[in-house]
C-alpha cells in the first residue's frame, strides 16, 4: 500500500504537499477529464487575451472622441467592441469553470475516498487515541480545500502571472522601460509584504484551527457521553468546559482578524501608491504631448485589471496556504502507517474444520503494560472454549488478537494449520463472527443494522436472524418495524435490545468461528435463558470462544480456561475446576452468593 510507505514530510504548509495532489488532475485512465483540462487551459488564455484587448478598445473610444473630427459611428462601434470584449472575458471565465469543475470534483472524490479507506485500515490503537470529531474535521477541511486551491492556483494566480507579463510587454513598447521597472518593483514589494505578513498570520490561523479542533472534539465527546453527563448531573460542568474551549478559540480568532486588518491596510497603501505614480507619469506625458488621452485611459485600465487580482492576492495566498495546511493534515493521515498489514505473501484463509490454537501468546498495549504472558490455548474444531478471570486478565485481548486488531509481540495464532499473520485480514475477519460486550449500532434502521452482518442478505434472511435472536417480536411491535431508526449509536434501544441486534447480525453472517464476548451481559435472566439456548444451538456446529463474566453461562463449555495476571491459572471442565477448589471455584461461590442475595432482594 502506497500510503503505508514511509515518505519524507514536507515543511508545514509548503507547496510540496500540492505536488502530491496535482497528478490526480491528469488521470491516465480517463480521456474525458484530460480533455477537459486542455479545454480549460485554452479558455484561460482566451479569456486573458480578450481581457487585455478591452483597454485598447477603451483607449480607441477616448481617442476617437477627443479627436478634432470625432466620428460618432466609429466611437459607437468601438464602445460595442469594448462591451463585447467585457462579455467575452466573462463568458470565457465561466465556460472555463464549467468545463473544469468535473475534473476538480473527481480528483477530490478520489483523494477523499482514498483517505477514508486508509483511515479504516489503521489500527484500533490509532482510533482509540484520536478524537472522532477532530478526525472527521481534518478530512472535511482537507477535502474542501482541494477545490478552493485548484481554483485559485489555476484560475487566479496563473492568469495573473500571464496578465502581468503581457502588461509589462505593453508598457515597454508604448511607455518605456521605466514604467515596466516601476510596475515590477511595486508588484514585488506587494508580494513580499503579503507573503511575510501572511506567514505570520498562518501561525495564528494554525493555532486557531487547533483550538477549534479541541473545541469540536470536546463537544462531540460530551454529546456522545450524553447519558453519563446526565447520570452525574454534569450539564453545567460540561457547558463550562465547552465555554472555556470556545473562549480560547474566540481569543485566537480576534488575533487573527486584527492581523488581517493590518495586512489589508498595508496592501492598499502599496497598490494605491503604484496607481497614483503611474497615473501622474501618464498625465505628465500627456501634458508634454507624448501621450494621448486614450493612453492615459489605457494605463489606468491595465493597472486596474492587474490590481483587481492583486488586491485578492493576500486573500488568495492565505487561502492557498491554509488549504495546503489542511491538505497536509489529511495527507498525514494517509502517511500514517497501518500497524497491522497483510504480509506480502498473504493468502486467503481457508477454514476446513475450525481448529484454533493460541501458541505462547505475549502482548501488551504499551511496553510497560503487558497483558498476556505466554498464553497457550487449544480449541479443537467444533468445540467451545470459555475464558474467565478477573477484569484486566486479558480475556477480551484474546478476541482482539484473533481478529488481528493487534499483532502479538510474541507467539502466534493458528487456524486449521494456517498462521493468521500470513493470511489476508479480509478473509480472516470474514470467517469470524462476534457478539461484543459493548454493542454500538449505526444511526440507521434496525433492519439495516441486522443486515450489516451480510451485505447481500434478503429481507427474509434478516427476519430469520432476528427470530433466532428473539428480537422479532420486539421489531414487530414497532410502528415502522424493520424500518425503525435506532438513533445515534443505538441509543433508542435498551442494552438488551442492542445486544440482541448484535446477536442477530452475527447469526446472519453465519461464520465458522464464533466469539461471544459477554454476549448476554446486558440481558435480564429470562431473556438470557432464551438467548443462551439459541447461542448454544448455534455454537454446536462452530468452534466457539466464550469470554464470560457470569460463570452460569459457560457450565456446558467443553473446556474452561481461567486467566489471571496474563497467564493460564487453571483449565478443565466446570466439574473439574470446581473439584480443584482453586480460583474458578472461588469465583463460582462468590457469584452464587450474589445470586442468592439478588433472589432474596427480589422477593
Amino acid at each position: 500500500m502506497d500510503s503505508v510507505a514511509k515518505v519524507e514530510k514536507p515543511q508545514k504548509g509548503s507547496f510540496a504537499v500540492l505536488w502530491r495532489f496535482l497528478p490526480m488532475l491528469w488521470p491516465k485512465d480517463d480521456r474525458e477529464l484530460r480533455l477537459r483540462v486542455v479545454v480549460a487551459v485554452v479558455l484561460v488564455f482566451a479569456g486573458k487575451g480578450i481581457t487585455l484587448a478591452m483597454p485598447f478598445a477603451y483607449k480607441a473610444v477616448v481617442d476617437a472622441m477627443s479627436g478634432e473630427a470625432a466620428a460618432w459611428t466609429a466611437a459607437a462601434l468601438l464602445v460595442l467592441a469594448y462591451a463585447g470584449a467585457r462579455f467575452g472575458g466573462v463568458l470565457a471565465d465561466n465556460l472555463r469553470n464549467a468545463v473544469f469543475e468535473k475534473v476538480g470534483q473527481s480528483a477530490a472524490r478520489r483523494l477523499s475516498a482514498r483517505v477514508f479507506r486508509h483511515v479504516h485500515s489503521l489500527s484500533l490503537r490509532f482510533h482509540l487515541e484520536r478524537r472522532t470529531g477532530s478526525l472527521t474535521k481534518v478530512v472535511e477541511r482537507g477535502t474542501k480545500s482541494i477545490d478552493m486551491m485548484l481554483y485559485f492556483l489555476l484560475f487566479n494566480i496563473a492568469p495573473t502571472i500571464i496578465e502581468l507579463t503581457a502588461i509589462c510587454i505593453i508598457f515597454y513598447v508604448k511607455f518605456g522601460a521605466g514604467l515596466v521597472a516601476a510596475t515590477l518593483g511595486i508588484v514585488a514589494l506587494y508580494i513580499g509584504f503579503t507573503r511575510r505578513v501572511t506567514d505570520w498570520r498562518t501561525k495564528l490561523q494554525r493555532e486557531m484551527n487547533e483550538v477549534d479542533n479541541r473545541a469540536i472534539g470536546r463537544a462531540v465527546d460530551s454529546l456522545l457521553n450524553y447519558e453519563t453527563v446526565k447520570y452525574f448531573g454534569a450539564e453545567e460542568r460540561e457547558a463550562l468546559r465547552y465555554d472555556e474551549a470556545v473562549g480560547t478559540f474566540t481569543r485566537a480568532a480576534v488575533r487573527n482578524e486584527v492581523s488581517l486588518a493590518w495586512l489589508n491596510i498595508g496592501q492598499s497603501l502599496i497598490t494605491n501608491a503604484m496607481m497614483a505614480g503611474a497615473m501622474i507619469f501618464t498625465v505628465w506625458g500627456w501634458s508634454q504631448g507624448r501621450f494621448t488621452p486614450g493612453d492615459v485611459v489605457l494605463v489606468n485600465s491595465l493597472l486596474m485589471q492587474l490590481f483587481r487580482p492583486l488586491d485578492m492576492l493576500g486573500w488568495v495566498y492565505r487561502s492557498v496556504r491554509q488549504g495546503l495546511i489542511d491538505m497536509e493534515a489529511m495527507f498525514d493521515l494517509t502517511d500514517t502507517p497501518a500497524e497491522v498489514i497483510d504480509a506480502p505473501d498473504a493468502r486467503p484463509l481457508i477454514v476446513t474444520d475450525g481448529h484454533v490454537r493460541f501458541e505462547e501468546l505475549a502482548f501488551g498495549y504499551e511496553p510497560e503494560r503487558i497483558i498476556l504472558k505466554g498464553v497457550t490455548l487449544d480449541v479443537p474444531a467444533g468445540t467451545s472454549l470459555a475464558v474467565v478471570g478477573p477484569s484486566g486478565a486479558g480475556k477480551s485481548t484474546l478476541a482482539r488478537l484473533l481478529y488481528r486488531f493487534y499483532d502479538p509481540t510474541a507467539g502466534r495464532i493458528i487456524i486449521d494449520g494456517q498462521d493468521i499473520a500470513h493470511v489476508t485480514q479480509a478473509s480472516l475477519r470474514a470467517a469470524i463472527g462476534i457478539v461484543p460486550q459493548d454493542t454500538v449500532l449505526f444511526n440507521d434502521t434496525i433492519g439495516y443494522n441486522i443486515g450489516y452482518g451480510r451485505e447481500d442478505a434478503s429481507q427474509s434472511e434478516i427476519a430469520g436472524a432476528a427470530k433466532g435472536a428473539a428480537i422479532d417480536g420486539f421489531i414487530a411491535a414497532l410502528p415502522q418495524g424493520y424500518e425503525s431508526m435506532v438513533g445515534e449509536r443505538g441509543l433508542k434501544l435498551s442494552g438488551g435490545e442492542k445486544q440482541r441486534v448484535a446477536i442477530a447480525r452475527t447469526l446472519l453472517k453465519d461464520p465458522p468461528l464464533l466469539i461471544l464476548d459477554e454476549a448476554t451481559s446486558a440481558l435480564d435472566s429470562r431473556t438470557e435463558e432464551a438467548i443462551q439456548a439459541t447461542l448454544d444451538g448455534v455454537a454446536r456446529n462452530r468452534t466457539t470462544i466464550v469470554i464470560a463474566h457470569r460463570l452460569s453461562t459457560i457450565v456446558g463449555a467443553d473446556q474452561i480456561v481461567v486467566l489471571d495476571d496474563g497467564r493460564v491459572a487453571e483449565r478443565g471442565t466446570h466439574g473439574q475446576l470446581l473439584g480443584n477448589g482453586g480460583l474458578y471455584a472461588e469465583l463460582w461461590l462468590r457469584q452464587a452468593a450474589e445470586r442468592e442475595l439478588e433472589e432474596v432482594a427480589a422477593e
